[in-house]
């Protein structure tokens, strides 16, 4: 028998023969549908090593029908048999050029999946969808009185109502209306305060009941797992046609939405994450040069325990007249290390934020001996994911002491037992007052992270959430979102998304508009969702930025030391009414070492800066 292995693009056999990894070609003749040809190449790929994947320039349809298939647990996204036409697994130096073509991909399928690889480029190819994950509706009537709303759906979104529920029917993929938001077509953005109307109302409690508050159980559960989550609650959004394309919707608790405004639906949450264009886990090295998504059922990019990623010209923007592009983030980075970075990028019309980059904390359940503890993943769309790997050290948090670990320890293993629970085994003895509920965190998995010369703008939720201790480079970009502009948070009883910035600047950016949905939130915002006066952030600088901002609140900091705002310039745009006119510009809490200079105001805020008892000496400079 002959042993073969693939190492650096060449294939070693026991007989010393070496094969040269080649570049493969693929023609418009396989357009139709690429999905065949190209997974029966790739899976080939050990016997006759590829250096590179090339397309003749075209239009490339790609079916889940004849895909390689893989379960998958997915951070943020739906866990779930997933089809691939790329499925990268175990490469090392390999290009994928698509020549300018365009990829469009049918039903729930990842276009790349990438995994245990290194060194792996993706350039040069437009992604998309034939039917969207979302639908799309134009308001066309709305009834105070019997508190109904009329919506227009195109033929390009087919549906179907049952008992009063309205579910929209793609290739291989359906969904409720579920999730919602208002998009203004004129501007091809998120509506101005759309909070007061969206999302639609789509479930209430149940009206009967038989002793289900008699069932218990014997370990915490997580109230938002599919598997629980609609006990107790009933469809309440009743929908009729009133005649083909024309619906009326009934049940709406909020303001009903304005006529002429688009209303975008992506089904239930839990269930709406299905396809992201690029899936990257355990991966060394991953570049994408001139790539566009301009749709994707969740996110563009989710990328998993991987180092070294760096998007330049990977932009997420709607194509086909579509309100959104992708119906989740635009990227996502969970656990990575060494650097990630964004340049001369554009996101647009994502349903959630444009880059998330975070750690996981895992809640200690079990101290089983001196060196080994049972841990429980929080959220159930986190489920899966392998907190680190061998000599990598985790840090023991009890974040009402503090929001840094009190102690570490090193992995020596990790036993996985399913989705939810993994034993870690340390190389040091556990500390003696290590107690069930504390945190860990992975000291080691968080990138330093630059974002240069990027759009984010007319997207629904954040710019960007920043969760990562190691430098931090925001510089050259405008925003203008719906809701923060760049958020710095500690997340720990809901999605579990660990990491406290240490070292962040932001210079030398716009900010247009920011928070226009209704939120009473800054445009740039530290929080922490644990409530306590214990220092999170650290090293700040924001410094030579311009905010034009129709209201007054720009800046809310807390639970931070050491913060340096710098020759920023603030003015009123006037390009929306004011929301909360009472606001100052500025707020503070529980912080310390915040300077201020050399900054212009020209804003209506009758307060500029607003700090709590610690810091009422402060001046705005």
């Amino acid at each position: 028998m002959i042993t073969i292995l693939l190492v650096t693009g060449f294939l070693l056999a026991s007989n010393t023969q070496i094969v040269k990894a080649t570049p493969v070609y693929f023609s418009v003749a396989i357009s139709d549908d690429a999905t065949p040809a190209v997974v029966a190449r790739i899976l080939e790929a050990k016997e006759r090593p590829i250096s590179e994947i090339t397309f003749e320039k075209g239009t490339y349809h790609f079916y889940p029908d004849k895909g390689y298939e893989k379960f998958c647990y997915i951070s943020n996204h739906g866990d779930l048999m997933v089809k691939t036409p790329f499925p990268i697994f175990d490469f090392k130096n390999l290009t994928i050029n698509g020549n300018g073509s365009t990829f469009i991909f049918h039903g729930v399928i990842i276009p790349f999946l990438i995994d245990n690889s290194s060194n792996i480029t993706v350039k040069n190819v437009s992604i998309d969808w034939n039917e969207a994950f979302h639908s799309e509706g134009l308001i066309v009537a709305n009834d105070k009185e019997n508190k109904t709303f009329d919506m227009q759906i195109s033929d390009e979104y087919p549906y179907d109502i049952r008992n009063g529920e309205i579910f929209f029917i793609k290739e291989y993929y359906e969904h409720s209306l579920g999730q919602s938001i208002l998009y203004d077509p004129d501007r091809k953005a998120i509506a101005f305060e759309t909070e007061k109307y969206t999302n639609i109302s789509t479930k209430s409690k149940t009206s009967i009941t038989n002793n289900i508050d008699k069932i218990k159980y014997k370990y915490e559960v997580d109230t938002k797992d599919l598997i629980i989550r609609n006990i107790g609650w009933e469809n309440r959004a009743k929908v009729e046609q009133l005649k083909p394309g024309l619906v009326r919707v009934y049940g709406h608790k909020k303001e009903l939405p304005p006529v002429g405004m688009i209303l975008t639906m992506k089904g239930s949450q839990g269930y709406n994450r299905v396809s992201p264009a690029f899936r990257v886990t355990q991966t060394k090295g991953f570049n994408a040069q001139n790539v566009n998504v301009h749709h994707a059922g969740g996110m563009g990019i989710i990328a998993e325990n991987s180092s070294d990623l760096i998007l330049d010209n990977f932009n997420v923007t709607p194509s086909k007249g579509r309100m959104v592009s992708t119906t989740a983030d635009a990227t996502h980075f969970v656990g990575c290390r060494g650097k990630v970075v964004l340049k001369n990028c554009t996101f647009q019309n994502q349903l959630d934020d444009a880059s998330n980059v975070h750690g996981t904390y895992q809640i200690i359940v079990d101290i089983i001996d001196e060196y080994r503890i049972g841990v429980r993943m929080g959220h159930h769309q986190q489920q899966g994911f392998v907190i680190g790997q061998v000599n990598d050290n985790l840090g023991f948090v009890r974040l009402s002491d503090s929001f840094d670990p009190y102690s570490k320890a090193t992995i020596k293993n990790i036993q996985y037992l399913n989705g939810r629970y993994q034993i870690i085994t340390f190389d040091e003895k556990l500390p003696t007052y290590l107690k069930t509920g504390d945190l860990v965190e992975n000291l080691d998995a968080y990138p330093e992270f630059t974002v240069e010369n990027c759009n984010i703008s007319n997207n629904r939720a954040r710019g960007l959430l920043i969760s990562t201790p190691k430098k931090t480079v925001i510089k050259d970009s405008y925003f203008s979102t719906e809701m923060e502009a760049i958020l710095i948070p500690v997340e720990s009883s809901s999605w579990y998304e660990s990491g406290s910035v240490k070292d962040l600047v932001i210079e030398n950016n716009t900010f247009q508009d920011c928070q226009h949905s209704g939120f009473n939130r800054g445009v740039i915002r530290f929080d922490t969702d644990d409530d306590n006066q214990n220092i999170a952030f650290k090293n700040i600088e924001i410094t030579n930025n311009k905010f034009n901002h129709f209201d007054n609140l720009i800046l809310q900091i807390i639970n931070t030391d050491g913060l340096l705002f710098k020759g920023n310039s603030i003015i009123n745009s006037g390009n929306f009414p004011m929301l909360y006119p009472e606001n100052p510009a500025i707020k503070i809490e529980h912080s310390k070492n915040i300077k201020f200079q050399k900054n212009k105001y020209k804003g209506k805020a009758n307060v500029i800066l607003k700090a709590d008892e610690k810091l009422q000496s402060l001046k705005f400079r």
